[in-house]
């Protein structure tokens, strides 16, 4: 028998708008990702009841904004009842999103919950036992909290303690500086075990003692938030050692589908090929639906036809009919045309042309690493934009930046090549 084993989930955002979708989707795609966030919810619930858990944290941001709705309250409360019921704690801690001077409708929590203030306390997770094992968490009073909340918690010695907090650990660029500290802070705690939110991305900060998890959020909501999403089910041994597992819980299943058209000979291949690709998706996403962007890339005779006309949009919506079934479906929020033409890299390179030069740069940059470093600098400026702050944590690194000479080397000859013919 361990000596506790719960689930660290964090980031639900109930009720998430979509918003990067618009009013494009159909309505079976639009209801689906409505509802994607509740769902995933039931399933973090699910999950407890039948693992037999003794307790759920939830690492803050439970709803996706301060002004949260009614229907977002009530679902959520209505899972805590369900893990009351079933005689499984719940330990909750508010964040950036849903802090706690934001909007509260005067409902009932079940018994079972306990809801952490804007100061430090503890709780016990047995109330039999409570030498066993505590939960140590604090709430944002307001949006913006700044301050490192971590900085001088010491945990009392003894029980198994397990930190609940919602904060960017490690100055993680793709998010905002909420509670910023560094894993050096939590593991001067005392805790355990750092049960974290905010971050939507998962991530073993630490394996070690004190163990140090980012679950990520449970349910992609944008194309960014791509793969398999969900929460940790984390057994403690006897002798305190840290078991944690990942779980899917996801209900709508965001990717990325990269199609290279240099193999490619003609449109019925383009045809054939991309379903089966889209298939290969559905496959590897359980079951889920399955929201997508499509890039197809590479030098091949089909670049003209993808310039020439709406191919890439008829493409498009023929993949959007073929897998438009209401409980699997897949559907495609874009295909993206970055392919080039087809052409003799090798001998056009020994020319003494401009196309010629512009190639042998480009290689000799790709082939050396210190010219690929120089151009990182040289991106700041684009990716420390306050206007684009969806690039945060995007950055450029190694074969990104060959990918991206690559990709810019295809843009030049695109437009140098067809000049010329």
């Amino acid at each position: 028998m361990p000596l506790i084993k719960f689930v660290h989930a964090a980031d639900l955002h109930l009720d998430s708008p979509f918003k990067q979708i618009g009013s494009e989707a159909p309505p079976h795609v639009a209801d689906a990702l409505v509802r994607a966030t509740f769902k995933a919810y039931e399933r973090i619930i699910d999950l407890c009841i039948d693992q037999q858990v003794d307790a759920l944290l939830v690492a803050g941001d439970i709803y996706d904004g301060a002004d949260r709705s009614l229907r977002a309250q009530r679902a959520f409360i209505a899972g805590l009842e369900r893990l009351d019921e079933a005689g499984i704690r719940a330990f909750v801690c508010h964040g950036n999103h849903d802090p706690l001077d934001g909007w509260e409708a005067n409902l009932d929590y079940p018994p079972g919950c306990h809801r952490f203030g804007t100061e430090w306390e503890s709780a016990p997770v047995f109330q039999d036992d409570p030498g066993r094992a505590v939960v140590t968490g604090i709430s944002y009073p307001t949006r913006e909290v700044r301050e490192n909340l971590a900085a001088g918690l010491r945990a009392a010695p003894g029980p198994f303690q397990i930190g609940l907090l919602h904060a960017n650990v490690g100055g993680n660029p793709a998010h905002d500086s909420y509670a910023p500290c560094s894993v050096d802070d939590l593991s001067r705690s005392g805790i355990d075990y750092w049960a974290l939110g905010h971050v939507h991305a998962r991530e073993v900060l630490r394996d070690a003692a004190p163990t140090v998890i980012y679950p990520g959020n449970p349910q992609g909501r944008h194309p960014n938030e791509r793969g398999g999403r969900g929460v940790y089910v984390v057994e403690v041994g006897d002798d305190r050692s840290v078991h944690p597992q990942f779980r899917p819980v996801d209900v709508v299943r965001w990717e990325q589908l990269d199609l290279d058209i240099s193999e490619l000979r003609s449109e019925q291949e383009l045809l054939d090929e991309l379903p089966r690709r889209v298939a290969e998706l559905l496959q590897a996403a359980g079951g889920r639906p399955l929201v997508f962007r499509a890039d197809l890339h590479g030098r091949g005779p089909l670049h003209a036809s993808l310039r020439r006309g709406t191919l890439a949009e008829d493409l498009r919506e023929q993949v959007n009919a073929a897998f438009e079934s209401d409980d699997a479906f897949a559907w495609c929020e874009r295909i993206a045309d970055r392919t080039a033409p087809e052409i003799d890299r090798r001998a056009r390179s020994e020319g003494a042309d401009f196309v010629a030069e512009l190639l042998r740069l480009s290689s000799a940059a790709q082939a050396d690493p210190e010219q690929l470093a120089e151009l990182a600098p040289e991106l700041d400026p684009l990716y420390g934009n306050q206007r684009f702050r969806f690039l945060r944590g995007e950055e450029p690194r190694d074969e990104d930046l060959t990918a991206l000479l690559q990709e810019a080397e295809a843009i030049a000859l695109d437009l140098l090549v067809e000049d010329d013919a």
